[in-house]
Formats: C-alpha cells, sequence, structure tokens
C-alpha cells in the first residue's frame, strides 16, 4: 500500500462540493494528503471539508469560478499559501446541463460548456504548472469523460470540450515531461452523479442509457477514488500523457 501513499502531499481539487469531485477528493485524504477544495458552492465545499477533517487530514476551502481567470489564480496563490506547496492537481469541474442536436445548439450554450470543462483547466494549469516545475515534482490529473473519446450526439460541445482536455494532457505532458511533472486523464464513463440525475434516476431512459455498457450499471462517483489516487501517487510514477478509462467497457462495446 505505499505505493499509494500520499502522506506528506497536498492537493487542489476542483469541482470538489459533490459528484466525482468530492469522492476523489475524500480519497485523496484517505491516502494520507492534505487537500484545497474549490467550487461554487460553500455549502457542499464545506460538507466536503468536514468529510476530510474526520479523516484527519487538513481540509482548505477555497469557493470560486473556476470559469473566471482571475477567480483561479487567486485560489491557487491561497491554496499554495496556506498548505505551503502543491503535489496533486484534480481538474474535475465540468458537466453539461443541456442536451440538443447540433443545429438546435445556441452558440452562447458551446461557449459556457468550453469555459466550463475546457478553459477551466486550462486556467488551473496555467496557474499551478510552473510551482509544479519549480519544485520538479507534481502529478496532474485532468477529468475528461469518454464523450471526449468518441462521437457524442445531442453533447457537442461537451465531447469536443472534454476531446480538447485529452489532447492538452498530452501536450502538457510533453512539456512537462522532463521536468518530473506528469499530466495523465481520467476518463469516466456513464457515472451517476446529482448532475445527471434527471437521466440515470428514470425507469426507463436510466437502463436504457447503459443498456450497450458491458457491465449494464451506471458507474458510481467513489469508482472513480482509487483511479484518482492511483494517478496521484507513486504506483503511476513512469505514466504521464495517458488516458485512463473507467467506464464499465463502454468504449469497447460493439
Amino acid at each position: 500500500m505505499s505505493l499509494f501513499d500520499l502522506t506528506g502531499k497536498n492537493a487542489f481539487v476542483t469541482g470538489a462540493s459533490r459528484g466525482i469531485g468530492r469522492s476523489i477528493a475524500v480519497a485523496l485524504a484517505g491516502a494520507g494528503a492534505d487537500v484545497a477544495l474549490v467550487a461554487r458552492s460553500e455549502y457542499g465545499l464545506a460538507e466536503t471539508a468536514a468529510d476530510i477533517t474526520a479523516l484527519g487530514r487538513k481540509a482548505v476551502v477555497l469557493p470560486a469560478d473556476v470559469t473566471s481567470q482571475d477567480a483561479v489564480e487567486a485560489a491557487a496563490a491561497a491554496a499554495i499559501d496556506q498548505l505551503g506547496h502543491v503535489d496533486v492537481v484534480v481538474n474535475n469541474a465540468g458537466g453539461s446541463n443541456f442536451m440538443a442536436a447540433f443545429l438546435d445548439l445556441r452558440l452562447s450554450g458551446w461557449e459556457k460548456l468550453m469555459r466550463l470543462n475546457l478553459d477551466s483547466a486550462v486556467y488551473v494549469c496555467h496557474a499551478i504548472g510552473g510551482h509544479l516545475v519549480e519544485r520538479g515534482a507534481g502529478s496532474v490529473i485532468n477529468v475528461a469523460s469518454v464523450a471526449g473519446m468518441m462521437g457524442s450526439p445531442l453533447l457537442s460541445p461537451y465531447g469536443a470540450a472534454k476531446a480538447g482536455l485529452v489532447s492538452l494532457t498530452k501536450s502538457l505532458a510533453v512539456e512537462w515531461g522532463t521536468t518530473g511533472v506528469r499530466v495523465n486523464a481520467l476518463c469516466p464513463g456513464w457515472t451517476a452523479t446529482d448532475l445527471n440525475r434527471n437521466l440515470w434516476d428514470d425507469p426507463v431512459s436510466g437502463p436504457a442509457t447503459v443498456a450497450t455498457v458491458p457491465m449494464h450499471r451506471w458507474g458510481r462517483a467513489e469508482e472513480m477514488a482509487g483511479p484518482a489516487v492511483f494517478l496521484a501517487s507513486a504506483a503511476s510514477s513512469y505514466m504521464t500523457g495517458q488516458v485512463l478509462v473507467v467506464d464499465g467497457g463502454q468504449t469497447i462495446a460493439p
């Protein structure tokens, strides 16, 4: 288990107030890390912080809108100031609150999803990347999606943003490869969170959505936590620029 030990490490997690981000933040703390928590919801962040402090780790609550570059830079500076340094960065903030055919899509909606799912990660990497490179160590985990690896009808802006995030992951892995900073992407498949409850909680559309997934079920947010700890820890020390898919087999199904 020492391969997965994060004792003495500090993490910066966006979208940490609920769902996958919350599960990852708590799992990192369970592995020994102190965690800076970033999201818009102060209430949700307080709940995540309570889970972390119950594990005996430090939680720094940083309410911020990650679609604002200034807000991200302020949050990154505050995390480094309060924790001393950052070792692990998890760009988890993202999602889509609508589905639409491309020709029916309002371009303002496209821009909104790009800012949330791609630009936010760009802001974080730009704000903290220099700190990691200067220290000569670190692990950046970009939470993308299988939607960025295949066609995503009715979710074209979300899929395009996540594909961009995968590309950014690979580019930064090459640029930072000799510095000791690793950059990988975690790609969940259909995962049941509060954000998509209207889909998975429906007795008809819920099962239908995952009908072609070999495991025939939705993923759980906590099932992304183990893979994230792996990517954050020494267990993946020779791994960079990779896409770790956790999708119940969705992307291999015929």
